[in-house]
C-alpha cells in the first residue's frame, strides 16, 4: 500500500545506485496524486493511461478503481506536464492535486497501470470517501492548535515500522501491522478521546481521507484529517511538534523535516527501516537480514517448524476422505488365494465385506481387470467364478466412499533435508489400506511436502500414537528400513493395560504366527511362529483399575507389544481386536477403533540416514 510519496533514496540504498548519473541524466520531475470519485470504463481507461505512459516514456505506478485513481510517477517536465494535461482534461480529475519533486535519476523500473477494488485497502464495505470525507485542518492550523496547547489528541494512522521513523509528539499508536488492522483498533480508542478534537494525519493524507466516513461513525465529538498528511505539514510547519523523520514507499526510505532524503536505509528482507548504527551491525547482512529480522541458525529451524506444523494442522483438519469421492484400491492376490475363484479370492483377501456385498460390487461394475495399453490404463469386466493366481491384479471402484474420520492433531517433533519425525495422534492409518486411503499419514504429509514423495521408515496400527521417522528420499528411507530389521533402533512404548500385574517386571518369549488372521490380528504359534521377545516393568498401577507399562520389544513382530500383553492376562486400554489370554474377537469392535489405545511409542532413537549422528527422541509422557 502507498500513501502517495514518490522518488529512491541516493545514499545508504540496499538497491544498486550509479552516483555518477547525477551528472549525466536530466532531472527528473516526480509526481503524486490521488482523488476519491466514482467512475467506470477502467478497462480502457487502463488501456489508454498505459498506452500514453509508454509514449511519454513514464515510469512509475498507476492504480485505478471504481472509487477513484492513485498515481506515483517520474519522467521529464515535458512528458509529466502532457500527462498531467491529459488526466485535467477528464472532467472528473480538473481539479486533480498534484505533489511533485524532483530528482536528478528515474527511481522507478517500470510502469504499471493496474486495476484494484480499492486504491487503499482497508476492508470495510460502503465507504464513501468523496462524499463523506471528514473535514480538512491545514498545516498552518493544526500548528497553531499544537503551539496554543489546545486539548487534540493526534492519531497517526500508519503501520508501526512507519511510526518507527517518527512522528508528531504525543501522537497516538495503534500499533498497526497493516491498515487493514485500523479500523478495529480505532473501534477499541477510549470513549475520552472521542470528547475533544482528533486529527487524523498520514504521508501524504490518502489513509485519512479513506478511513474519514468510517471514523465519523463511531463517536468522534470532532474528528479532522491533516490536509496533505506529514509531507505538506513538513512543506509548510517543518519540524514543528513533530520528532524524526517520515517514512515514504520508495527508495528514499525517509525524508526529514527540510524534505531532504535522511540517513535512513530500509532492510530488503523485513522491510523495517534501518539507522546509520544499525547498518554497522553485525546482524546486518545486505539483502538477507537485520537487527530486526535476524535469526539464528536455531531460530530459523524453530520458524520453519512452526510454519510445517502450520500447514500440517490445516491439511490433517480438512479431512478430505471425509468428503464423498469415487474412490480406487489395488488388490493384488496373495499365494494364498491362488487358484481359488474371484469370489472366494475376495473373500479372503478382505473378510471385512460379505460373500453378497462382492457379489453386488462385480454385477455393478466397480470390480475390473486392467488391459495393458500403451497410451493408458483400460480395464474389463470379471466374472465371480472367473481362477486366480498369484500377482494378479483387481481394480476395485468405490463411488460415493466416505473414509471414517482421523484425530488430526499431528505433531511435528523434527524435520531436516533427510528426514521427518512425528508425533502421529490416534485413530489415524500410517498408509493407505482398508477403509483409509485419503485420511492417512502418508497422505497428509505427502500433501504439505509435495512434490517430495514422503516414505515412512516404519509403522504404527492405527490406533496407536507415538513417534514415527519418516525418509525424505528412498535412500534415506531404506537405510532407516535397515536399521529397524537389523533391530539397532531403540523402541519404548508407553501402554495402559487393564489391570494391576502381580509382577513388577517381566519378559514375555511368547512365538507370535507368521501369517494373519481373518480378521487381520495374529496369534500366539509356539510351534511354527516367530520367536518374539518383549520386556514389560510397571511404571504405575492407578486406583481406577489401570496401570501404565513400559515396554520395549526387543524384535519387531505384527502386534507383539499388544498381543503379548494380552497373551499375560492385560489387554491394552480400547484394544479393538485382542482379549485376555491372547484370543481375538472375529472382528475390530467398530466403536474402539474409533478412538485411541492405549499404546504410545514414547522413545525413539537411530543413526541419522545420511549425516550416521545418533537421533533420540522422546515425548511427554503425559502423552501416553
Amino acid at each position: 500500500m502507498v500513501d502517495c510519496a514518490f522518488g529512491y533514496k541516493t545514499r545508504g540504498s540496499n538497491l544498486p545506485f550509479d552516483a555518477t548519473m547525477s551528472a549525466t541524466i536530466s532531472t527528473i520531475v516526480n509526481i503524486a496524486a490521488y482523488k476519491f470519485f466514482r467512475w467506470d470504463r477502467l478497462e480502457s481507461r487502463r488501456d489508454e493511461l498505459k498506452s500514453l505512459c509508454k509514449r511519454l516514456e513514464l515510469l512509475g505506478t498507476v492504480l485505478l478503481s471504481g472509487e477513484g485513481i492513485n498515481m506515483f510517477l517520474a519522467g521529464s517536465r515535458e512528458s509529466i506536464d502532457a500527462y498531467l494535461a491529459h488526466i485535467r482534461s477528464m472532467p472528473e480529475l480538473v481539479d486533480l492535486p498534484v505533489k511533485e519533486s524532483l530528482t536528478d535519476y528515474q527511481p522507478f523500473n517500470r510502469m504499471l497501470v493496474k486495476i484494484k477494488r480499492e486504491i487503499i485497502p482497508v476492508g470495510i464495505e460502503g465507504i464513501e470517501p468523496e462524499a463523506e470525507a471528514s473535514p480538512k485542518i491545514s498545516p498552518a492550523q493544526l500548528k497553531q492548535w499544537l503551539d496554543e496547547k489546545r486539548p487534540v489528541a493526534m492519531l497517526d494512522t500508519r503501520n508501526d515500522y512507519e511510526l518507527g521513523v517518527g512522528t508528531f509528539e504525543n501522537a497516538i499508536d495503534l500499533n498497526l501491522k497493516t491498515f487493514r488492522q485500523f479500523p478495529k483498533a480505532a473501534a477499541a480508542l477510549p470513549p475520552e478521546i472521542k470528547e475533544n478534537p482528533v486529527v487524523m494525519f498520514c504521508t501524504g493524507g490518502i489513509r485519512c481521507e479513506k478511513i474519514g466516513p468510517y471514523m465519523k461513525g463511531l463517536g468522534f465529538k470532532e474528528i479532522y484529517q491533516l490536509e496533505g498528511g506529514i509531507l505538506k505539514y513538513f512543506e509548510d510547519c517543518q519540524q514543528a511538534h513533530y520528532k524524526g523523520d517520515c517514512f515514504v514507499f520508495d527508495q528514499r526510505v525517509a525524508v526529514d523535516p527540510t524534505l531532504d532524503p535522511s540517513d535512513n536505509s530500509e532492510c530488503f528482507a523485513c522491510k523495517h527501516v534501518l539507522t546509520p548504527a544499525d547498518l554497522e551491525s553485525e546482524k546486518y547482512v545486505p539483502s538477507k537480514s537485520c537487527p530486526y529480522c535476524y535469526k539464528t541458525r536455531e531460530e530459523q529451524r524453530l520458524l520453519r517448524l512452526a510454519q510445517r506444523q502450520n500447514q500440517i494442522l490445516t491439511v490433517a483438519s480438512e479431512q478430505r476422505g471425509s468428503t464423498p469421492y469415487e474412490n480406487r484400491r489395488w488388490i493384488s492376490i496373495p499365494q494364498r488365494c491362488a487358484g481359488m475363484t474371484l469370489l472366494e479370492a475376495l473373500c479372503e483377501f478382505h473378510p471385512g465385506y460379505s460373500q453378497q456385498q462382492w457379489l453386488t460390487a462385480i454385477a455393478n461394475d466397480e470390480i475390473r481387470a486392467p488391459v495393458a495399453v500403451k497410451e493408458s490404463l483400460e480395464t474389463k469386466a470379471v466374472s465371480p467364478d472367473q481362477k486366480v493366481r498369484e500377482g494378479e491384479r483387481f481394480l476395485q471402484f468405490m463411488p460415493g466412499y466416505v473414509e471414517p474420520p482421523i484425530d488430526p492433531n499431528i505433531q511435528l517433533i523434527y524435520e531436516d533435508e533427510a528426514i521427518v519425525v512425528v508425533n502421529k495422534s490416534a485413530p489415524l492409518p500410517m498408509h493407505p489400506s482398508g477403509r483409509f486411503n485419503r485420511n492417512t499419514l502418508e497422505s497428509i504429509l505427502g500433501e504439505v511436502y509435495y512434490p517430495q514423495k514422503l516414505r515412512c521408515a516404519h509403522r504404527l496400527d492405527s490406533n496407536t500414537t507415538g513417534l514415527v521417522v519418516v525418509a525424505r528420499k528412498f535412500a534415506h528411507a531404506q537405510v532407516l528400513q535397515n536399521q529397524f530389521n537389523a533391530g539397532t533402533v531403540e523402541k519404548v512404548y508407553l501402554a495402559t493395560i487393564v489391570g494391576h500385574p502381580t509382577w513388577d517386571a517381566i519378559d514375555c518369549h511368547e512365538s507370535i504366527s507368521q501369517e494373519p488372521l481373518r480378521n487381520g490380528g495374529r496369534r500366539i504359534d509356539a510351534e511354527n511362529g516367530s520367536p518374539c521377545l518383549t520386556r514389560f516393568q510397571v511404571l504405575e498401577r492407578r486406583a481406577d483399575g489401570t496401570s501404565l507399562v513400559q515396554a520395549i520389544p526387543e524384535t519387531g513382530r505384527t502386534h507383539q507389544i499388544r498381543l503379548h500383553l494380552a497373551s499375560l492376562g492385560f489387554v491394552i486400554q480400547n484394544d479393538p481386536l485382542y482379549l485376555p489370554g491372547g484370543g481375538s474377537r472375529e472382528q475390530p469392535d467398530p466403536e474402539l477403533q474409533s478412538v485411541a489405545m492405549g499404546l504410545h511409542a514414547w522413545k525413539l532413537a537411530f543413526d541419522h540416514p545420511a549425516t550416521k549422528e545418533r537421533l533420540s527422541f522422546c515425548t511427554s509422557q503425559t502423552d501416553a
